[in-house]
């Protein structure tokens, strides 16, 4: 079970800040006044070292506590960096789905004026293309998590784009994954991210994003016809920094695989000339849990 973590409190941090900076200057100002203006004899050389290793102490905590405020900021600067664009996808997704709501009744009425004229043939492609947008849209509702239907929307958009083809055979609702929404955004996305990276590499790019679930996890499966990853790599691609797009890169699986520890879930990676696959499994909720 994942170890719920404490929310800090930022009047408990800064009353910590004021009080550790607070005697580490009261001990900096003893330090200094005991050298100027006490003899330096055997004893008050003596005393002197107790008091410099009583400021290194508190220097060393007050850089403890500091560094601890620091990481715990980071990480929540970036939770929240990735929840604005989790809601800028669900905000797409949404625009989106109010657009052909509206159009709705525009298409009925086309359909409706061609048949009334007896142009069955431009109806028949007049419905054919309002099908091609309607799916495009409808292929992404399938779960009944809208952050990860807003997420795949977008990649979808981005592959159409790329002139990738981007196919998708989800068998879950991913109802009850353990793992919150946006956790799950993040760790898909950079995974999509760097297969559409991958794949616009081949003549004819393709991403097969498959989601099936057994009782006590469900799989993510991300395949795409991008180069051979070296076996070499296969293992240390996961580090941070390392990455086979060169220096600059390598952030993504390092913060996947990061994620999916604190989530109790794991990946792997099988690569050959044909295609490049990660699998993900996260674990589902289960009774007693």
């Amino acid at each position: 079970m994942r170890r719920r973590e404490a929310n800090p409190s930022l009047e408990k941090t800064a009353v910590y800040a004021i009080v550790v900076n607070a005697i580490q200057m009261v001990a900096l100002l003893i330090f200094v006044l005991y050298v100027c203006l006490m003899d330096l004899t055997v004893f008050n050389l003596y005393a002197l070292r107790v008091i410099a290793i009583v400021g290194a102490i508190m220097a060393g905590w007050g850089a403890f506590i500091d560094i601890q405020d620091a990481l715990r900021t980071r990480k929540r600067v970036r939770t929240i960096s990735e929840l604005k664009t989790v809601n800028n996808q669900m905000n797409a997704l949404n625009l989106k789905l109010r657009e052909q709501r509206h159009d709705f009744l525009n298409h009925l009425q086309v359909v409706y004026s061609l048949l009334e004229m007896q142009e069955y043939q431009d109806a028949t492609e007049y419905l054919e293309t309002v099908y091609t947008q309607l799916h495009s849209v409808s292929k992404v509702l399938r779960t009944k998590l809208t952050a990860f239907n807003a997420l795949l929307q977008a990649k979808n958009a981005d592959c159409e784009q790329k002139n990738i083809h981007f196919e998708m055979d989800i068998r879950s609702t991913l109802e009850d994954l353990a793992a919150p929404s946006w956790e799950l955004c993040c760790i898909i996305g950079n995974l999509l991210d760097n297969a559409i990276d991958a794949a616009s590499e081949a003549d004819n790019p393709t991403i097969l994003f498959t989601v099936v679930e057994s009782l006590r996890a469900c799989e993510f499966r991300i395949s795409n016809n991008g180069p051979l990853i070296p076996e070499e790599m296969r293992e240390s691609i996961f580090e941070a920094g390392v990455s086979t797009k060169g220096e600059g890169h390598g952030m993504g699986l390092n913060i996947v695989r990061q994620r999916l520890a604190e989530l109790g879930g794991v990946i792997t990676l099988i690569s050959d000339d044909d295609k490049t696959t990660f699998s993900v499994l996260l674990p589902r909720k289960t009774a007693g849990r």
